[in-house]
């Protein structure tokens, strides 16, 4: 037999936890996890199936594989496929299981993914869906993923209701169904065949290995999970559920309405007392509670309580929490289609809300300590309270601390940069405040943060934050302008300030939309302000200055709703569907900003990789170390600017913790 140099791998797993809600990591560590079938092919060769329900075995020379660093493993998504193969190996092969890491790193059971390949990754690299049956459609495949997948899964992988018909069995097996049987192996099969497949028609577009390199160092993290506080989330979830029941109680003797969480009933009340409203959503409830009668008031303040969502949070940290108390798989590696920056999964870090208690530690040690009565008399709104500890459940190993370094604003000082924006760049080199000189350019006096005309730098923010891609009125609404107190007249002038304050980067926006069209139109390459623009074989790619490039798949040069010429391409849009997407410079430019940023925090991954980083949050990095670690020794090394975008100003900033907050 030939050495092994790749195995492409799909398996079909059994567990009684469901995998949606809890991840991965805790679907494999059930007792009832299994799996089911096994299919591979050694070095692109012919698929073999084994079914492990019924007996067979996994031959020696593929279990000796599965750990052996110089085969690469490929599946799509193969973050299951590893860890899957990693329970299952310690649980009936640990001869052949070995792990990686050190002995007081927390990725001990599992494989080490080095060895390892993700079509999947491939896949959105290239600017394709994240699903194997929406890359086969879109590829136009020959072998396509086979339609009765779904309904096989639910049937063998999944538990099942017992009832009388199926003799109140919890769960199928290969025998009840002998003919679903052999179509699931068909289907098991035919996942490699077009996994393969994949590989085949992408091998013109590698993935460079600087990627798989940072892939790598993104399954580690993920292995190695963030720690949670089980007793806080625990005392959360019981004093949410307590605290709903007494604003329900509240609520009906105010209003009689059975149902106080009923949508109808609610907006039938308001109806009864004057206030007629199409949505009762939370930016409707707040509208309303500007210039309520104190009856409403009170009322509407209810409903803001009793419909507070992010408590969730702690019911997908119980979920997702593994037996050692630590949550993993929380990212996912080029989640998002336009910029590869990592998206979330599960708890979704990405999107918690943030603190701004100053007493947060001690309303924590009342949750804690399930002291309910201390906590509704110490503040106004136990929901609220709730809401703002979620970040604080995440905590430190024992005998260590959380330090936690961010970029200061480094879309707006990557965007100066490429723009040569120079008068910004020197804000920046000497650590200025950008929003108030971002103020004090648009209107021409000086703007100090605690001094002179500081009332302005609330202009300068809301103007940095929603101007840099080239928004306007929309995009200052969008950012709260006028919650903030701001007119509605005065937006436009606001605009045209910063425009006029910041004119290389107006023409940075034009620059980058000129490139693109000529590019397409010319099936060419152009290059500008160190951004290369190539069109090769129906796709255009933007290379950006660490090597990485942006897919846009089938550009075309269309007509916009204005009449212009604009650029159109093919691409998962808003509606999650694969669809044709319009774009134009200053999106393009939103696009590599935010992915040149994306390769600036992966570069800090990889020069503090010998410390345990257990998490990340857009720009920050939540890194678990022993308590005499030195934070400004971590700060310098996450603020090095990378060789390839030398001159930038970059800084990183942060603090020591012992449990996760926004400082």
């Amino acid at each position: 037999m030939d050495k092994i140099k790749t195995l492409s791998i799909d398996l079909e797993t059994f567990s009684d936890v469901d995998l949606k809600k809890c991840g991965i990591y805790k679907y494999t560590e059930s007792p009832n996890f299994e799996i089911l079938l096994f299919a591979y092919s050694i070095n692109g060769g012919e698929v073999t199936v084994i079914d492990l329900a019924n007996g067979e075995e996994v031959p020696i020379e593929v279990l000796s594989a599965l750990s052996d660093k110089s085969v690469t493993k490929w599946a799509f998504n193969a973050t299951f496929e590893r860890i899957c193969l990693s329970a299952w190996l310690r649980k009936n092969y640990p001869e052949h299981f070995s792990s990686y890491g050190t002995s007081d790193d927390t990725v001990g059971n599992y494989l080490n993914p080095s060895s390892w390949k993700c079509s999947m990754i491939w896949s959105a690299y290239i600017g394709l869906p994240l699903s194997l049956e929406g890359v086969g459609a879109v590829l136009g495949l020959q072998e396509q993923k086979m339609k009765e997948g779904k309904d096989l899964i639910r049937y063998f992988c999944v538990p099942c209701k017992p009832t009388k018909s199926n003799g109140s069995r919890t769960r199928n097996f290969p025998m009840h169904d002998i003919t679903k049987w052999t179509t699931f192996i068909s289907y098991n099969r035919r996942d490699v065949e077009v996994e393969m497949s994949i590989q085949k028609k992408l091998s013109k577009f590698p993935v460079p290995e600087f990627i798989w390199d940072e892939y790598h160092i993104d399954q580690k993290i993920n292995d190695r999970g963030i720690a949670i506080d089980i007793d806080v989330v625990e005392q959360a979830i019981k004093m949410d559920e307590h605290s709903k029941e007494k604003l329900s109680e509240e609520m009906k003797k105010l209003t009689n309405i059975d149902n106080p969480n009923s949508v109808v009933q609610m907006k039938q009340w308001l109806s009864d007392n004057g206030v007629k409203t199409d949505t009762i959503g939370k930016k409707a409830v707040s509208e309303m509670l500007k210039d309520a009668p104190q009856k409403l008031s009170d009322v509407l303040t209810l409903r803001q309580q009793l419909s507070k969502s992010s408590i969730k949070k702690y019911q997908a940290m119980k979920n997702a929490v593994c037996i050692d108390n630590r949550a993993r798989g929380m990212f996912q590696f080029y989640g998002a289609n336009r910029s590869g920056r990592w998206s979330g999964k599960i708890i979704q870090l990405q999107n918690l809300p943030q603190n701004h208690m100053p007493d947060l530690e001690q309303a924590r040690n009342l949750v804690k300590s399930g002291n309910y009565d201390a906590l509704e008399m110490l503040y106004d709104s136990v929901p609220e309270v709730l809401s703002e500890l979620i970040r604080t459940a995440f905590i430190p190993k024992p005998g260590y601390k959380f330090v936690v370094a961010d970029f200061s604003a480094i879309e707006a000082r990557v965007l100066s940069h490429l723009a040569q924006e120079s008068w910004r760049n020197k804000v920046f080199a000497n650590n200025g405040d950008i929003y108030c000189a971002s103020a004090s350019a648009m209107f021409g006096v000086t703007v100090e943060k605690h001094g002179q005309n500081s009332h302005l730098r609330q202009k300068g923010k809301i103007s940095e934050l929603g101007l840099g891609y080239g928004g306007g009125c929309g995009a200052l609404k969008s950012m709260g302008a006028l919650d903030m107190g701001l007119a509605e007249e005065e937006l436009q002038s606001l605009v045209d300030a910063w425009r006029t304050s910041n004119p290389n980067i107006v023409q940075f926006w034009w620059d980058v939309d000129k490139a693109v069209k000529i590019a397409i139109k010319q099936k060419t390459t152009i290059e500008t302000h160190g951004i290369y623009f190539i069109y090769q074989s129906g796709m255009l790619f933007i290379k950006l200055p660490s090597g990485r490039r942006l897919t846009y798949v089938k550009p075309k040069i269309g007509i916009n709703q204005f009449g212009g010429e604009s650029v159109t391409y093919e691409g998962v849009g808003a509606t999650k569907k694969w669809e044709r997407i319009e774009s134009y410079g200053p999106k393009f430019v939103e696009n590599i900003v935010q992915a040149i940023s994306r390769d600036i925090l992966s570069y800090a991954m990889h020069t503090l990789s010998h410390y345990f980083i257990c998490g990340h949050v857009h720009d920050e990095l939540i890194i678990e170390c022993p308590m005499d670690e030195s934070l400004d020794v971590i700060c310098e090394q996450m603020g090095r600017t990378p060789p390839w975008i030398k001159k930038l100003q970059l800084r990183a900033d942060g603090y020591e913790t012992m449990f996760y907050k926004k400082d």
